[in-house]
């Protein structure tokens, strides 16, 4: 049984990498969601929940997540310095970010009539040991170990998230109580994504309303950061085709993704179309597919020799001449909840890193706007 498990699996880890745009260089681009928005607020946030019986130390993302500390942003920065590829940089990752997060004080006043947000600067400072990260983040990103890039406003469906709120659901308002819009709830939750897929949609008003966060929410990444957002990663990997001429409009030219993309269907909540990607595929506006191919994700699977796993990944993916892009996301690597999750993600990515090195000395770190750049001027076309 083991063996008919493995086969398809190794099978489905090389068929993912034929496709597509090729290189001889060995390229490796970390892509990790999440950074800056809330998610669990706090230990004590965790324990009520925990007394409230719901669930919350089975969802990864409730028991270890929270946003980036003081502490959580030295640390990582410390170990993506600790190595050098060929051309004598470090690893850098791909911050993929949220820019905002609810308002929460202002939409309580408003007896949860009207939806406001805040940049996710400003929620910095409402947390303990959070006062040094936005200079952290640009040490990163002088240092060229950061790039922030566009991974929504909010990591929040809005108008989903404001009808519970106005319905008076019980996990929705007890999460509000702590300035957290998602909490494992179950046996009584509204659906999987706990109101994370902040792109899908169920009717046509529902739609509309995308259009204008995401321009909106390109144009806070551009204030804070200084510069516009070439790639963006979906929520959830959630987004219909559509909404990628308001991405085009707002300088986005590549889209960050796996090799299935989940398109809402309008009027069938919860119910999706997949649509089939490969690297370097470019649609209408001429904007590129990238196609993530690895999986650095320990807090998901501690029971996984991740590092061996990725590494058998991205040896994969060089022998088809490809770039290995890995998806690790920041639950990896904070430990505000629990520093041992954080101390876990940061030893086994340090091990994941030397290995990369001592594998492949050739080997280059890269963002995903730069591999989006090295495709768009190669001479090979898809």
């Amino acid at each position: 049984m083991a063996l008919s498990f493995l086969i398809p699996k190794r099978i489905t880890h090389n068929l993912i990498n034929i496709p597509g745009w090729r290189s001889k260089r060995k390229i490796v681009v970390f892509e990790s969601d999440d950074w800056g928005s809330v998610r669990m607020a706090s230990k004590e946030a965790l324990n009520y929940f925990l007394k409230l019986g719901y669930p919350v130390d089975k969802d990864p993302y409730n028991y270890f997540d929270a946003l980036e500390s003081n502490d959580d942003l030295e640390l990582l920065l410390d170990v993506l310095s600790s190595v050098k590829d060929k051309n004598g940089n470090g690893a850098i990752f791909t911050a993929n970010c949220l820019v905002a997060n609810p308002d929460f004080e202002r939409i309580k006043s408003d007896n949860f009539q009207n939806y406001y947000y805040e940049p996710f600067t400003k929620t910095l400072e409402r947390y303990p040991n959070h006062n040094r990260v936005f200079r952290l983040y640009q040490e990163g990103i002088a240092k060229n170990f950061l790039k922030p890039q566009f991974h929504g406003r909010e990591h929040l469906n809005v108008p989903l998230w404001m009808a519970s709120l106005q319905e008076g659901r019980k996990s929705v308002l007890e999460a509000f109580k702590f300035g957290m819009f998602s909490v494992h709830a179950e046996p009584d939750p509204v659906y999987f994504n706990e109101y994370t897929d902040a792109l899908a949609f169920h009717t046509k008003e529902q739609y509309d309303l995308l259009p204008d966060i995401l321009a909106d929410g390109l144009n806070v990444f551009r204030n804070i950061w200084g510069f516009n957002s070439e790639s963006f990663m979906a929520p959830c990997y959630i987004w219909s085709s559509a909404l990628e001429a308001t991405l085009s409009k707002g300088g986005v030219r590549y889209l960050q993704g796996m090799i299935n993309q989940f398109q809402p269907i309008q009027g069938i909540p919860f119910r999706y179309k997949l649509k089939y990607h490969y690297l370097g595929q470019h649609n209408n506006f001429g904007q590129r597919y990238l196609i993530r191919n690895v999986f650095f994700e320990p807090s998901h699977t501690p029971d996984l020799d991740n590092v061996g796993e990725s590494l058998k990944r991205i040896g994969i993916a060089f022998a088809w001449g490809k770039p290995a892009i890995i998806s690790s996301h920041r639950l990896n690597y904070v430990g505000s909840l629990d520093p041992a999750n954080r101390n876990n993600g940061l030893k086994l990515l340090r091990q994941l890193l030397t290995g990369i090195i001592s594998k492949w000395p050739d080997v280059e770190f890269m963002s995903s706007d730069q591999l989006g750049d090295l495709i768009s001027r190669s001479k090979t076309r898809n």
